[in-house]
């Protein structure tokens, strides 16, 4: 995602309801001078990526966002990993990047992901009653 379509999306995410191409102009202005027919141009570009979903309002259109910024996010982080020819160095040098924060985040994830009774690394077939059955 280019990064005008990025400050497109930012709008259409942190609204959460369909938009049309007038409020995110009127939004955009605020920071720097565009046309309506960029504006245009760039949510027909997401609707054609599959990133905005839109219906017709008179002769105009709404636009709604099809997934969440977290949503998107994961694509991009799934997407550079798997073109990666050591994808346990990539996660490595990933982890080393990041903020403490971050590495909190991760953990509460990894934790939803693998559910109640589940530890990391755990040998499946000898799970449960703690007699390797």
């Amino acid at each position: 995602m280019g990064e005008l379509e990025d400050a497109v999306m930012t709008r259409v995410w942190k609204w959460n309801r369909p938009v049309t191409v007038r409020e995110v102009l009127e939004d955009l202005q605020r920071e720097r001078s565009i046309a309506y027919t960029t504006v245009m141009t760039v949510l027909d570009n997401l609707h054609q990526k599959g990133w905005v979903r839109r219906e017709a309002e008179g002769r105009a259109y709404r636009y709604e966002a099809v997934s969440t910024r977290a949503a998107y996010a994961a694509a991009l982080m799934n997407e550079a990993w798997s073109q990666s020819d050591n994808p346990a160095a990539a996660l490595v040098a990933f982890f080393g990047m990041m903020s403490e924060e971050q590495r909190v985040a991760l953990s509460d994830a990894v934790r939803m992901v693998q559910g109640p009774g589940e530890n990391p690394g755990e040998n499946p077939a000898s799970a449960g009653d703690g007699r390797g059955r």
